[in-house]
């Protein structure tokens, strides 16, 4: 086996993983999948910088030569994905806060939404 195979294995079964907790019913588990499905789409692009062994990060006078480019990117990724994590968790508490459910929708499945009552006598 190559390791390129089991890097592109390990990110589709992270993906797949994402996938399944994005298309859950709750907020955690979606907030898991966005974040797993962040995690992948970093390794993605990290490996596309190709896996390079025994090759400077640094220019020197000579031999092999890592490309530095994929590394700043996912670097760059790491520090947005964590940031907006950090809104998305805020967000679903307030939510869960606001509606008294963590579904996604605001409503228990297999319950009638409520519809606020309206004053008759307005």
């Amino acid at each position: 086996m190559s390791l390129e195979f089991l890097v592109a294995t390990g990110i589709g079964a992270v993906t797949t993983t994402a996938l399944y907790l994005i298309l859950r019913g709750r907020t955690w588990p979606v907030i898991l999948g966005l974040s797993l499905l962040g995690y992948a789409v970093n390794v993605f692009i990290f490996a596309m910088g190709r896996l390079w062994q025994n090759a400077a990060p640094i220019l020197t006078e000579g031999g092999r030569v890592a490309d530095p480019l994929p590394q700043a990117l996912v670097l760059t990724a790491i520090v947005i994905g964590f940031a907006t994590t950090g809104f998305v968790v805020e967000l679903a508490l307030r939510s869960r806060h606001e509606t008294g459910t963590d579904h996604v929708d605001g409503h228990e499945p297999g319950h009638r939404p409520t519809t606020p009552q309206r004053d008759e006598a307005a």
